[in-house]
């Protein structure tokens, strides 16, 4: 498609805070959402010391339209991987931490237990931490949810990325009903929820509203809209440039349907400001 708006250039920022979680990461082996995905604002996440860690690898078994995370056979679980996380989380001197993982749909219970272990081991080696988790549907398997939910995550976060007529092009592995069950079940347990969705894949504004409306209609708390970015040539191109006053409406439009809290912009993404979020859905 034609070259990004001036909307959608991302600032340069000072190397230091960068520098200095990027090399953490790397001494400890670790992934992260940001740089596997590409995301435009991990330069800022970095400097203000934040980043979102990735579990069970970097290679997922779905290959989203959408997505720039790499797709094939993954390797076993990393047992070691939960100290590392939560050693990292103590050297960045972290109060709010976001953990989200690969699709890993090659294992028994798609990595449950292994989610479970990490949101743990972060806890107890980091105490007074809020965790939340950005999350994959488990292939619709509520005893996997069940035991995320067990593990109390402050927030709990899946997102539906795009509309449902979309899902065979865009997600032809999930299942919109699915993910809106999964939604509903965990805002039936009592923690707060959240999920988002992108915006320039072909989808209509009728269709948007529809989305919103079944977000609201099982009770999700926060939201995030943000503007779909080609990751590689292999991925489905934009279809369109979404201008932010658009997004400011689609925001306006939300809040008055009762959302707690919302993030819609071109660079918004899942993990954009979590923790101000976080704050603004705790109860005063």
């Amino acid at each position: 498609m034609f070259n990004k708006p001036d909307w959608l250039r991302v600032k340069v920022r000072e190397p230091g805070s960068n520098n200095r979680v990027r090399k953490i990461l790397s001494r400890k082996s670790l992934n992260t959402v940001c740089e596997e995905a590409g995301c435009p604002n991990r330069f800022e996440c970095w400097s203000e010391g934040t980043a979102t860690f990735m579990l069970l690898g970097d290679i997922c078994t779905r290959d989203c339209a959408f997505c720039g995370v790499k797709s094939g056979t993954p390797e076993e679980p990393d047992r070691t991987e939960a100290e590392r996380i939560a050693a990292a989380v103590g050297e960045l001197e972290l109060d709010y931490v976001v953990l989200t993982s690969v699709n890993r749909d090659d294992l028994p219970d798609c990595g449950s237990a292994h989610w479970v272990k990490v949101i743990g081991t972060v806890k107890e080696q980091n105490p007074g931490v809020s965790v939340e988790v950005l999350i994959p549907d488990f292939q619709g398997d509520e005893t996997a949810l069940s035991k995320i939910l067990a593990a109390e995550p402050q927030v709990l976060n899946h997102n539906l990325e795009t509309v449902p007529r979309l899902y065979p092009e865009i997600r032809p592995d999930a299942s919109y009903e699915r993910s809106l069950a999964l939604l509903d079940k965990a805002a039936k347990s009592g923690v707060k929820t959240k999920s988002g969705f992108m915006l320039g894949l072909g989808e209509k504004k009728k269709e948007v509203a529809a989305l919103l409306e079944d977000l609201r209609s099982i009770a999700v708390d926060s939201l995030t809209i943000g503007q779909y970015l080609q990751p590689a040539t292999a991925n489905i191109p934009v279809r369109r440039w979404v201008r932010p006053q658009e997004f400011e409406l689609w925001k306006q439009r939300a809040l008055k349907l009762g959302f707690s809290n919302v993030e819609s912009a071109p660079l918004v993404r899942s993990s954009y400001h979590a923790a101000r979020q976080s704050i603004e859905l705790s109860p005063q």
